[in-house]
């Protein structure tokens, strides 16, 4: 089994630990990380260990094995899909200050026998958990990151070789600089200039288009666009909580999403008055379908662009984590359907009320899923006064 080199492993921990937690600047001496690790990424967790001792904190752990989901799913009723330990979490969420957790998969089609309504009565009966992280986060006493530990079964699942793979990686991460640290701080500062531009500019709405998307985005009043906040590694995009009520239009996704255990391939969604009129995919469209009718989860909490020019990432990895942030050639254009993200809000999130957040259009939702497209396309701003602006072009900023 492959395994990258213990240098590459601990550069990549201390870009977790070191940099990404705790919005770029590292954890502190006695903060609580609680990292989330799979069997398959064994070696990944040895490496986060040490840096997260290195550098004073205790650790919470949970390992996974691979491959049970499955089975759960089969057996569980629908007593047992809608367990949720409240108490036992709520004291997990108290009790951390970051949490890391490490994608890595052993089997991306795990899931796709089951269907796909006991998937999202269970992502439902677990939206309480993100609401207390939400609302911690939102007071400013915790953070988290994601990061993704390559495997023979993910690399084969993309026509990649598993060292193929791993350089893609270890490119996108900066892993193969002498100091990656240094180089993303150099990139956040970069995605911090065009981040303070952009909210300089007032935008109204947003209109994208290419060939086949023409889609209208009504950014809101109560709006900051977000970016390099050590969210997730890597991340080269800038995105905002649009207010979902202006959203209408088309949009063609080009990139292949593997989510729920399942493939859904060539989404199309068509939205009226900030709703979902008309979905469908040529792979996985039940799941899509099932995506949607969750509560909230026809309406948009993210939109979201990525330069080419920042980002490394230059092939399909079937993974949201890098796909989202692809460069390539056009860079890309994403959206969420569901969940928005409350630090979108420029004052103080934890002081709006439930209704505030609705008037705003702050959608919530148990669902936040990113779907992609790499299409070359002209994002045209609306300004406040009224003039338009080309924001964006052959996937790159042009501010």
């Amino acid at each position: 089994m492959y395994k990258p080199s213990d240098e590459i492993l601990e550069k990549y921990a201390n870009v977790l630990v070191n940099f990404a937690l705790n919005s770029g600047e590292g954890i502190k001496k006695g903060e609580v990380v609680f990292v989330s690790v799979p069997e398959c990424a064994k070696p990944m967790l040895i490496a986060l260990q040490r840096a997260i001792l290195r550098a004073g904190g205790n650790m919470i752990l949970q390992y996974t094995p691979d491959d049970i989901s499955k089975e759960y799913f089969e057996l569980a009723s629908d007593e047992q899909l809608n367990f949720f330990p409240a108490n036992f979490i709520k004291a997990r969420v108290d009790a951390i200050d970051h949490i890391l957790f490490i994608g890595a998969e052993t089997n991306k089609h795990e899931l796709e026998s089951i269907k796909p309504e006991r998937i999202m009565t269970r992502q439902k009966a677990w939206k309480p958990y993100m609401e207390w992280r939400d609302a911690k986060e939102n007071a400013g006493k915790f953070t988290w990151t994601d990061a993704l530990y390559g495997t023979e079964q993910m690399a084969k699942e993309v026509n990649l070789s598993v060292e193929e793979y791993w350089d893609e990686i270890i490119k996108a991460c900066y892993l193969d600089e002498k100091d990656p640290v240094a180089k993303w701080r150099e990139i956040f500062a970069e995605i911090e200039r065009v981040r303070s531009k952009l909210d300089s500019l007032k935008i109204e709405k947003v209109h994208v288009k290419s060939e086949s998307t023409d889609l209208i985005v009504k950014l809101g009043k109560g709006r900051k666009w977000l970016g390099g906040s050590g969210r997730n590694i890597p991340s080269f995009e800038l995105f905002i909580s649009p207010d979902w009520t202006g959203t209408n239009g088309k949009i063609q996704f080009t990139e292949p999403l593997y989510s729920y255990g399942n493939i859904i391939d060539r989404a199309y969604l068509e939205f009226k008055d900030g709703k979902v009129v008309l979905s469908r995919a040529e792979k996985g469209e039940e799941v899509l379908k099932e995506m949607i009718a969750v509560e909230n989860a026809d309406k948009i909490g993210e939109f979201s662009l990525t330069d080419c020019r920042l980002s490394r990432i230059t092939r399909f990895m079937g993974e949201t984590l890098y796909d989202e942030n692809v460069g390539g050639k056009y860079g890309n254009t994403h959206i969420a359907l569901g969940k928005s993200y409350k630090d979108s809000y420029p004052g103080d999130p934890s002081k709006v009320s439930k209704e505030e957040w609705n008037s705003l259009g702050y959608n919530e939702s148990a669902i936040h899923t990113d779907i992609v497209s790499t299409e070359n396309r002209v994002v045209t701003a609306t300004l406040e006064d009224g003039s338009e602006m080309v924001i964006y072009r052959d996937g790159k900023f042009t501010i």
